[in-house]
């Protein structure tokens, strides 16, 4: 906490640190350190002016610092029986200090004494008590981490790895920094894809500007939503590069929904008419699916989320959703009126000219013809009318080949087969599931951060961060029961005790730990703090003067630190919970802490509050949908389906080695939604088909709603491609989560929904209207005679 310099020293060849070359360079090193200056209008500061004070107002420095002078000044005096302990040793006044986070990659021989050390750590710590004394303090740290580098440069031979307070932010926010030329690159290739999704061999009804205006559509209700975040105080952080993807999901298959739907109209319809048709075909679909982005999304911003950055990219997230739901119902309609009457004037979709008559045609050069290439009305009769649109490309695939393919009766099996295995995967990659802690997770590869953080995890895991073991209460400190219960629950851990020291105090004179209260609290204060080498617990124990002048141990601290294995982070976790779960059941009270305690409960309830509080919220809105929808089957195969998919999600994630951390999270939020975009159209079709077979309504449902599902998937996966060459951690965890997510759900709409629904109940043909007598329909012809006398039956009507 607070303000500090950390710098890891090492060397390429694995050299003993505590050599006299290293041990010199490290002692150069810190005075280099310490001489910093940070200049100020009139005054100029060093270390020594903004440090953290002891009681004997000099700076606190790390005790290795005097571990390595006392080494050189032994060297000096070819004293040869100067020794360090790990993981404590003893430093000429007597103290007993804890080294096992200052000394790496350690190797010692009998009775703990090290004999060389392959990395050593210092800090330096700073004082942040106000603006100004903040404002010195970063700016030292700046200074701090030039200094470092620029020490390296001149020995090469050893390598060090700074970091300070303000290195992981710094990190955080490069993720931007080298994202944006891989951002434009995914702009490019998405505005490629989307205009060729729209086009076709027909130059009039091609819709090339719609895939333009349509990714168009979605960008500006991204930089209206940047826009009033930045207007209303907003922070800006990395996490909001996941904002666009969110948007080209959700925006684009809304679009390529409604052109769609605009392909199932009648050309002889007035474009009003058309653009009406068009709405009430897909805005009721559109407009239930953002209902559900905003109240997913609408929790994940609301108080119940304790990350701030995850609150702020729910809320930026919230914003511009309804915005390109508004941009939608205005911007992209009437863009698609206007293409609409470029259509009926038979007018070349990107020239807007005039398309010439076949005849008039075939007197221009081949290449103009092929550029004005289209189909006249009055060319074609009505059997001809209705498959207009089948020239392009992903129409007629689906319809001609892929739905045939995929409702064949020997295809279903190999379908069921490989559903089975995702199944079994996905529950594999469950059941291995680990939250991840680990900061280095959100920042840029190349970083201060990645580079700390990974030298210390080869060279300082061995020992866990020092866990303060705090007793609130006054207790029988000189009770022997007591001593024990205090003995039994600080065992196993390396312990730096003013109560252990003071026993054993006691043992060497020869006096019994049992004393009387009185003697046992005069001979602490009196003889045992006096002591040089035990002066500083005075800092570890607090005296209280009761009304008859007794003095009590009203409260005290000792400080542990556990073995760890590779798994750190794990272990720390668990033995937290342990140390607090004896802490409620004990005689003893007391509380463990350390400032890594902080981020784990805050992270351990970041992860779940999110994705918890945004599934109850979208399986409530399901719920309550239900008594909305025609049919309440819809949702049932509309939860299943989402389960399904988040369940692969997280398996394959974790497979991939991405663990639950507050990327994944807010993806998993996201994948919820999506799934239900893609798969809420095809369902609903295939629920609401009555009389035909199950076949035939998955074939139907296909071919209304696979053509925009497969254009906004491959406009998706394109635009998704660059990020994965991002060197960043925090891109590297979005696009595998975001990639999974596309890929099993188009998987579940394009595999398992068209295969699962041609065999599961209920049936169609119960479902099937039967006609009876009060149904029975009358024929009534009205018989027309024209001007000639020609007698013709021009229109049937039902009685």
């Amino acid at each position: 906490p607070g303000r500090y310099g950390r710098v890891i020293i090492t060397s390429f060849r694995k050299a003993n640190m505590l050599d006299q070359h290293h041990t010199d360079l490290i002692l150069k090193l810190h005075s280099a350190v310490t001489r910093i200056q940070v200049q100020r209008p009139g005054f100029n500061y060093t270390f020594a002016h903004i440090c953290i004070l002891n009681n004997d107002k000099t700076c606190i420095v790390d005790d290795i610092v005097h571990v390595l002078e006392e080494l050189k000044a032994a060297r000096s005096s070819n004293r040869t029986n100067f020794a360090i302990t790990y993981p404590i040793t003893h430093l000429k006044d007597g103290r007993e200090v804890y080294n096992g986070h200052q000394l790496g990659g350690v190797t010692v021989h009998s009775k703990d004494r090290v004999k060389s050390a392959e990395a050593i750590q210092l800090t330096y710590y700073l004082q942040a008590i106000n603006s100004l004394n903040d404002m010195v303090a970063e700016k030292w740290e700046s200074i701090f981490c030039d200094t470092v580098e620029l020490f390296q440069k001149s020995n090469r031979k050893v390598k060090m790895y700074p970091f300070t307070s303000s290195s992981l932010k710094e990190d955080f926010q490069k993720t931007s920094r080298v994202s944006e030329r891989y951002l434009i690159t995914s702009l490019v290739l998405v505005v490629t894809l989307a205009i060729l999704c729209c086009s076709m061999q027909d130059c009039v009804r091609s819709k090339p500007w719609l895939g333009l205006l349509g990714l168009l559509t979605v960008t500006l209700a991204t930089l209206t939503a940047a826009g009033i975040i930045n207007l209303t105080g907003g922070k800006y952080n990395s996490t909001f590069l996941g904002i666009p993807f969110v948007m080209l999901g959700h925006g684009l298959y809304g679009t390529f929904e409604m052109l769609s739907s605009w392909r199932k109209t009648r050309e002889d319809q007035h474009v009003k008419e058309r653009t009406a048709a068009v709405f009430a075909d897909s805005m009721l679909s559109f407009s239930l699916t953002t209902a559900m982005y905003l109240v997913t999304f609408g929790i994940g911003a609301s108080p119940f989320t304790n990350i701030e950055a995850a609150r702020i990219f729910c809320c930026n997230s919230c914003i511009a959703i309804f915005f390109n739901y508004l941009y939608v119902l205005s911007f992209y309609g009437s863009s698609l009126v206007f293409t609409g009457y470029i259509e009926n004037n038979y007018q070349h979709s990107i020239f807007c000219r005039k398309v010439p008559k076949p005849e008039v045609l075939q007197e221009k050069p081949a290449w103009y013809r092929f550029l004005l290439t289209a189909r006249f009305s009055e060319d074609t009769d009505d059997s001809e009318e209705t498959n207009t649109y089948e020239s392009h490309l992903l129409v007629w695939f689906l319809k001609r080949y892929y739905c045939d393919w995929i409702t064949n009766t020997y295809v279903k099996p190999f379908v069921v087969l490989f559903y089975l295995v995702y199944i079994s995967f996905a529950l594999m990659g469950y059941l291995q599931v680990s939250e991840g802690s680990d900061l280095s997770n959100i920042v840029a590869t190349a970083t201060r951060t990645i580079e700390y953080t990974t030298a210390q995890q080869k060279y300082f895991s061995n020992y866990s961060p020092v866990i303060g073991f705090y007793i609130y209460e006054s207790i029988e400190y000189w009770n022997t029961s007591v001593q024990e219960d205090v003995l039994e629950y600080t065992k196993g851990f390396v312990r730096i005790s003013w109560f252990e020291s003071y026993l054993n105090y006691l043992r060497k004179l020869n006096i019994s730990t049992g004393l009387p209260k009185k003697n046992f609290t005069d001979m602490l204060r009196n003889s045992f703090l006096k002591t040089p080498q035990f002066a500083h617990f005075s800092e570890d124990i607090i005296f209280s003067k009761k009304y008859n002048n007794e003095v009590d141990v009203v409260a005290s601290r000792m400080f542990l630190v556990a073995k760890t294995m590779e798994t750190k982070r794990e272990e720390l976790y668990h033995l937290l919970e342990t140390l607090r779960k004896l802490s409620l059941t004990s005689k003893v009270k007391f509380i463990v802490f350390n400032p890594s305690f902080v981020y784990m409960d805050r992270y351990a309830s970041s992860v779940g509050a999110p994705l918890q509080n945004s599934c109850i919220s979208a399986l409530f809105l399901l719920f309550f949908s239900a008594f909305l929808v025609a049919d309440s089957l819809i949702n049932v195969w509309l939860t299943l389906t989402v389960a399904s998919v988040e369940f692969g999600v997280i398996g394959f994630m974790t497979l991939w080695k991405v663990e639950l951390d507050c990327i994944s999270v807010l993806c998993l939020i996201y994948g919820i939604n999506y799934t239900i975009d893609n798969c809420a159209p095809l369902l609903s079709t295939f629920v609401l088909g009555k009389e035909f077979t199950r076949t035939k309504w998955v074939k139907n449902a296909l071919e209304v709603h696979g053509v925009a599902i497969l254009q906004s998937y491959l406009c998706y996966i394109v635009g998704l491609i660059p990020l994965a060459a991002v060197p960043s951690n925090l891109t590297r965890t979005l696009f595998r989560c975001l990639f999974l997510i596309a890929l099993v759900t188009f998987f579940h709409c394009f595999a398992i929904l068209p295969v699962i629904l041609t065999f599961l109940p209920p049936s169609k043909k119960k479902r099937k209207e039967k006609k009876n007598p009060e149904n029975r329909e009358e024929i009534e012809c009205v018989e027309m005679v024209d001007m000639d006398s020609t007698r013709v039956v021009d229109q049937i009507t039902t009685v």
